[in-house]
């Protein structure tokens, strides 16, 4: 590994873990392992982070430089504190999270223990496959981190091909309501749309309205931005 490069350990082998996991080896730093309690993400670890060791959580915490943390929204206050009860969590260790609904403060027991906090949320729906890889490329991130750490957290984001943006502490709520709206209600207009057109018997209904979509959602995009759109 270069100078400067860190072992990353990875709780959480869901969509969004691994493949952050893969974006960071991708920069030559070096995944340590991960944690996967399901078939499915034993499979999905292999395929995006193959040879990496599937570990138990306290091991991985010792062994590893940053954890990344990329477990549900609910799960992760409870975590931190385990880790924290049991003294696992180790002074100097980056500590990450993905939850679009917490900023550093859910990290306070690792905190306390030492460990550097940072939150970096990918405003992208996730896949858990290498597609993701090259949407992360045109994506941008949630960072919140105290002022001293904050370049830490944007560097990270930036070495995974996306590009930072500053959320502060206590608008991480309105963030994750921005993003949760903006998938939901995205999901469900072409999920009516397509059922409307399927029960007139249109074959391919995603293919049809796929352009259509698109197209709305980037001239939508533009004008958000304060852009005519010609």
């Amino acid at each position: 590994m270069r100078a400067g490069r860190l072992g990353i350990g990875i709780i959480g082998a869901g969509r969004v873990g691994p493949v952050l996991g893969a974006a960071l080896a991708n920069a030559e730093h070096a995944v340590v392992g991960i944690t996967a309690v399901s078939d499915a993400g034993r499979d999905r670890a292999e395929a995006m982070l193959p040879g990496a060791p599937v570990l138990g959580t306290p091991e991985l915490v010792e062994r590893s430089e940053l954890v990344l943390l990329a477990v549900p929204d609910d799960q992760l206050p409870s975590l931190v504190q385990g880790l924290s009860d049991a003294g696992i969590w180790q002074p100097g260790q980056l500590v990450v999270h993905t939850s679009p609904d917490h900023g550093v403060d859910v990290l306070a027991p690792a905190m306390r223990a030492g460990a550097i906090p940072l939150a970096i949320h990918p405003a992208m729906a996730f896949t858990g496959t290498s597609i993701d890889l090259s949407r992360l490329r045109d994506a941008y991130c949630a960072v919140t981190a105290p002022g001293p750490v904050l370049p830490i957290a944007q560097a990270l984001v930036v070495e995974m091909g996306a590009e930072p943006f500053v959320v502060a502490e206590r608008d991480r709520p309105a963030y994750a309501d921005a993003v949760r709206a903006a998938v939901s209600f995205s999901t469900a207009i072409v999920d009516q749309s397509a059922g409307t057109l399927a029960g007139i018997g249109v074959e391919h209904p995603g293919r049809v309205l796929g352009a259509l979509v698109r197209s709305a959602v980037d001239n939508a995009l533009t004008a958000a931005d304060g852009q005519s759109v010609i």
